[in-house]
């Protein structure tokens, strides 16, 4: 069995499954053993059916008195069978499985692993695993991998597939050197990728992961490294005159820029004039005003007779962007065009906006992923603007910059991470910091909250909407998982069309609907036809809605800080008061304490710094964060120490062999070149 061979290899996996598979982007065998699981149970001590409490997954020992009943209700079968200890008895019930009653033998004595309810006055397990003694005591100190699966994929099926594949002995060759893997104690890499799916022990599962986040950090930052080596810093083709252009739309404007926004926008009008092309990064928190600097910078480039573009993370963010810098542009009497590409556009369409951009050398291009096809040809290209959050990396940055005559790059993200670890995540681009929220903007009002306070949220909204305005709920999952307990948008939504007036129209978005559909719904919400919109993390860099009020995040918990703070930034766009509500299901006081930093404080780079302070190295399970850095297992809070070695290993071997044309690096430099190739397939490149 080959890594790029077909999952359709592996043993019970058909045509049908292989599509359920897809829907995770796993196609290759390669694929699946690089998909990680989300956490890990440890299968609890056995206990004695008097010993069990309502609402705990429990390992139940006990003896069949009777031959399990299989009873037909509404067309399906039901298996019922009981144990009993000390004056308690516990039901034990399956689903649609009537082959169980052969399994269990009155006298026996098996044990039953699965959560307990109380229902009608009775101690009830439904659907529980059933294990010999000498088997589940075999199991008890194992950790059991659980995987974020869609539905139809059971975590059975996936442990089984994951088992069958690793069988084999060694599946890859290790790339890093052997001095390089002893300084920094970390195993060999196929007992990394064995242990990270089944783990011995909790000691196996720690070394596995070092292993495996150092190397997911070591190859992104080696790329980094490695292509900026390679390049040569581009003379500025471009003469863009010293006037004061700028400084005259600046006054026209109806608000005053902060000081942040100021010294940003002069550090990119000083690289455009420089001797070399600009790689800049804008870092704002959420809300700090960056598309301004954007328009002024693309205003500049114009005004200098070159072509600027903007690419935008979603179609209806893109839309915005044009309706917003047209209108600019009518306010400051500018005659520059204003030309708009993305992917749902007829072909019609496109054809037009191509001619547009070859007629009109000094456009403002506003577009998606649509702005670097092969059929867009730029006139005199000079400054390229991305967004970093649409996991826009470095070789896209690439692609784009070479549609022009290497023209100026502006980079925007708004993950708030601290300068440190900017500079090594963004090794290849100069930083502009814009730390400051523009003075008329309210201060988002927050609230952590238990489970208790939802009727009061509902009625809260219902205010709000009364009120003209509009709210998001946002859910970690798109459809129920027996996975992962968590809220999810699909029964969400229809919970809240019981619990809101048939009056106001709530909406449903997710990941997995197509971009025609998503970007309606975005659309009819930007347009408050829809009133409340009940989503995943998908909104997180959707559109601009100053018009909505209210954030309610639902298992906050489920969430990394940067990633609730990105959400929380989808309100308080406008002049009216927001809030944010945050609903923490879990009773941990660790993500009590981690809430409580948002709840405490709106600005990002305070969030990050608390973060990095409050999750160290020993927080094994750490919340995944969100953003441009989209990594299998790393966290670059967690792991914020991984990435300084991993980064200083990255300038020593460079150092010492920029070309890795070493007998030393030839393995590293192959594995970077696969490396590369499966983040160009990825991105579809």
């Amino acid at each position: 069995m080959r890594l790029n061979s077909s999952i359709k290899e592996v043993k019970g996996i058909g045509d049908k499954t292989a599509g359920l598979f897809l829907k995770i982007n796993i196609e290759t065998i390669r694929d699946l053993i690089s998909y990680f699981p989300r956490t890990y149970v440890q299968f609890p001590e056995i206990k004695h059916p008097d010993e069990v409490v309502e609402g705990e997954t429990a390992a139940v020992i006990g003896q069949i008195r009777q031959t399990p009943v299989v009873k037909r209700v509404r067309s399906m079968q039901i298996t019922v069978t009981s144990i009993t200890g000390m004056g308690k008895r516990l039901e034990l019930v399956w689903f649609r499985l009537p082959y169980i009653k052969n399994s269990l033998h009155p006298g026996g004595t098996y044990v039953f692993y699965g959560k307990v309810q109380h229902k009608n006055g009775r101690f009830v397990m439904e659907q529980p695993a059933i294990y010999t003694p000498e088997k589940y005591e075999a199991m008890e100190h194992l950790l059991l991998p659980v995987y974020t699966l869609p539905k139809g994929l059971s975590n059975q099926l996936m442990l089984k597939a994951e088992r069958s594949v690793l069988e084999e002995e060694h599946l890859f060759r290790d790339y890093l050197p052997t001095e390089l893997r002893e300084k920094h104690q970390l195993c060999e890499y196929n007992y990394a990728i064995k242990q990270i799916h089944f783990p011995d022990d909790m000691e196996t599962l720690i070394e596995a992961r070092k292993r495996l986040v150092f190397d997911e950090l070591f190859l992104f930052i080696l790329n980094l490294q490695y292509q900026k080596e390679k390049k040569e810093k581009e003379k500025n083709q471009f003469s863009f005159q010293s006037d004061d252009f700028v400084e005259q739309l600046i006054e026209k404007l109806p608000y005053k820029l902060t000081n942040a926004q100021l010294r940003a926008l002069s550090e990119v009008r000083a690289d455009m004039r420089s001797d070399y092309v600009m790689q800049r990064l804008i870092q704002g928190d959420v809300g700090s005003g960056k598309t301004i600097i954007a328009f002024l910078a693309m205003a500049d480039t114009a005004h200098n007779g070159c072509q600027s573009a903007i690419m935008a993370p979603t179609e209806v963010l893109a839309r915005q962007h044009y309706e917003s810098f047209q209108s600019m542009c009518e306010i400051f009497g500018l005659d520059f065009p204003v030309i708009l590409i993305t992917g749902s556009m007829t072909a019609k369409q496109k054809k037009l906006a191509y001619q547009e951009i070859l007629d009109h050398p000094d456009a403002l291009i506003i577009g998606t992923h649509a702005l670097i096809q092969e059929k867009v040809i730029y006139q005199n290209l000079a400054l390229v603007i991305t967004d970093e959050q649409h996991r826009f990396g470095v070789k896209q940055r690439e692609i784009f910059s070479e549609k022009g005559t290497k023209p100026h790059i502006l980079v925007m993200s708004a993950t708030p991470i601290p300068r440190t670890l900017a500079i090594i995540l963004y090794g290849d681009l100069d930083i502009s910091v814009v730390d400051e929220v523009p003075a008329k903007r309210l201060p988002i009002k927050n609230c952590v909250v238990d489970t208790r306070y939802r009727p009061k949220a509902y009625q809260f909204i219902e205010k709000e909407v009364a009120a003209g305005h509009q709210a998001y709920v946002i859910c970690p999952l798109v459809e129920e998982s027996e996975n992962m307990e968590a809220e999810n948008v699909t029964d969400y939504a229809k919970r809240l069309k019981e619990e809101l007036p048939d009056t106001i129209e709530i909406g449903l978005l997710h990941g997995q609907m197509k971009s025609a559909q998503k970007n309606d719904v975005m659309e009819r919400f930007a347009a408050n036809e829809i009133q409340v919109l009940v989503s995943t993390t998908v909104v997180e860099v959707g559109v601009n809605v100053p018009n909505a009020t209210v954030m309610m995040i639902e298992n906050a918990e489920h969430f990394g800080l940067a990633q609730l703070h990105q959400l929380r930034g989808r309100v308080g766009r406008g002049d009216a008061q927001s809030y944010c509500i945050m609903v923490n299901c879990s009773n941990s006081k660790e993500s009590q304490k981690r809430l409580d930093i948002l709840n405490q404080s709106n600005d990002g780079f305070k969030i990050a710094s608390e973060d990095l302070k409050l999750r160290g190295p020993g927080d094994f399970f750490g919340i995944r964060q969100s953003g441009e850095m989209q990594f299998a297992l790393a966290d670059i809070y967690q792991d914020a120490y991984i990435m300084q070695r991993a980064s200083e290993e990255v300038a020593d071997i460079l150092g010492k062999d920029p070309e890795l044309s070493s007998e030393d690096h030839k393995n590293l430099k192959d594995y970077l070149e696969l490396f590369l190739a499966d983040q160009r397939n990825k991105l579809n490149l």
